[in-house]
């Protein structure tokens, strides 16, 4: 293993002191840097190849870029999608036919957030690519398939970095207190907090044991046990950020665990986003697209709950307000599930958007003047509360010559199972209305 610390000055950032000089240094990444794995074999194959590498912060996407340079003795040019444009671009262009020209040597032009360059911006990578005048390496917090263009995607490999495990972190958390502490005893609960902090992101926990080795040097202390740590240590907040991946991912996971009923994991998820600083209010909002998508008719008391609870956050705020989501998200769990009006409504939108503009028949037109009734507007409507028991059996109220499309097919569960029965009884009194089809359709009232 080769000695981490002895190569850097010890006024160095603890950061920098710690960035692994070989592959074999980096904690973490097993599934691409273990024996056999992809990225393990492109180092001893020592053949570079463009490539995205998507993960979470912390997770060695830069050092794994650098250490690549090294191991293929490339020339390595670093751009951030977030201070450099076009020119920075053409510069780097510029400085990678230098270097082959003098010396042939390869470059390797690593891009951090490339998710954040435009499309014209990631377009001007391509024809060198191609070239291979350089090697991309794209560092991204994205999920590429929305964020970096399908050209560029198409010619670099897709390589997802995983947070930190809590044994990774462990064994980083020692690597970090045995350069910046030695001899600091950290007791049993202090380590487990100082692994919860870190939350995956090797970045963060470096700069956690940086600030407790500048508190206990300060105090003099050589222990630390779980107080001192929660007296000296700055907690983040936990990964969420809010308009990407893991913002996403979780808001998925939410639904997914309503949707499933199981309000145990639900109210994990709601609690996992508020505890990240997620909006409440997004949160409501989520909520009452659920109880329409996913529990719809078979209990239509979900929207009105869920429609008052953010009625009531908005009254009350945080952290009070909070309970009422939470009990929102645990009765839509709870609740009876049917999606059977968000399918009608998507059939129902998807027909009226190859269908024609098929017009209203006269009998279902209103006759507010002489000359519309002249004309026979409302002529032969059936006034449904003038019928038998309310209901005008075999009349019919879509356009004339379009079949019925029986978009809405409740389930039987819940409230639904009432409505499924009371659709059945209607449509067996539409079966035996005089002029009735033999398919279930009464004839048109203007063919009478």
């Amino acid at each position: 293993m080769t000695d981490l610390f002895a190569p850097n000055a010890p006024a160095s950032p603890l950061a920098e002191r710690l960035r692994p000089t070989t592959i074999g240094d980096v904690i973490g990444q097993r599934h691409l840097l273990g024996e056999g794995k992809p990225l393990a074999v492109a180092f001893a194959a020592g053949r570079p190849h463009s490539m995205i590498l998507w993960g979470p912060p912390g997770v060695g996407k830069t050092t794994l870029a650098r250490l690549m340079a090294g191991a293929f003795a490339a020339e390595f040019i670093a751009l951030s999608a977030v201070l450099s444009g076009v020119k920075d671009i053409r510069d780097a262009v510029a400085r990678a036919e230098a270097t082959l020209a003098q010396s042939g040597r390869h470059t390797i032009l690593f891009v951090d957030e490339v998710h954040r360059f435009n499309k014209a911006q990631q377009d001007a990578f391509l024809p060198f690519v191609e070239q291979g005048l350089f090697t991309f390496i794209g560092a991204t917090t994205e999920n590429p398939s929305f964020e970096v263009n399908g050209a560029l995607l198409s010619r670099a490999a897709v390589y997802v970095l995983e947070p930190l495990s809590e044994a990774d972190l462990g064994v980083l958390l020692d690597r970090a207190l045995a350069a910046a502490a030695p001899g600091l005893v950290l007791d049993g609960p202090a380590r487990e907090a100082m692994i919860g902090y870190a939350d995956g992101d090797g970045r963060r926990m470096i700069n956690l044991a940086e600030q407790l080795a500048i508190a206990t040097t300060t105090n003099g202390t050589q222990r630390a046990d779980l107080a001192f740590v929660e007296a000296t240590i700055t907690r983040s907040l936990r990964r969420f950020d809010k308009g990407g991946e893991a913002f996403y991912d979780q808001i998925s996971a939410l639904h997914k665990a309503v949707r499933g009923s199981h309000p145990d994991a639900a109210l994990y998820w709601l609690c996992r986003m508020l505890d990240g600083g997620a909006d409440p209010l997004y949160v409501g909002r989520r909520l009452i697209r659920m109880a329409s998508e996913d529990i719809g008719l078979a209990d239509p008391r979900a929207l009105t709950l869920a429609l008052e609870a953010v009625a009531v956050y908005e009254r009350l705020g945080s952290p009070e307000g909070e309970l009422a989501l939470a009990e929102a998200v645990i009765y839509l769990a709870c609740a009876a599930k049917s999606n059977a009006v968000y399918v009608a409504y998507n059939a129902a939108r998807a027909f009226i958007g190859q269908d024609t503009s098929r017009p209203v028949p006269l009998r279902l037109r209103n006759a507010p003047t002489r000359l519309m009734k002249g004309l026979g507007y409302g002529e032969g409507y059936r006034y449904a509360h003038d019928e038998a028991e309310g209901y005008a059996a075999g009349e019919r109220y879509l356009p004339d010559g379009m079949t019925e499309p029986r978009w809405y097919e409740p389930t039987d569960r819940g409230l639904e199972a009432k409505i499924r029965a009371k659709l059945e009884w209607l449509r067996e009194r539409d079966r035996d209305a005089p002029g009735a089809g033999g398919d279930g359709t009464a004839r048109n009232s203007n063919d009478r």
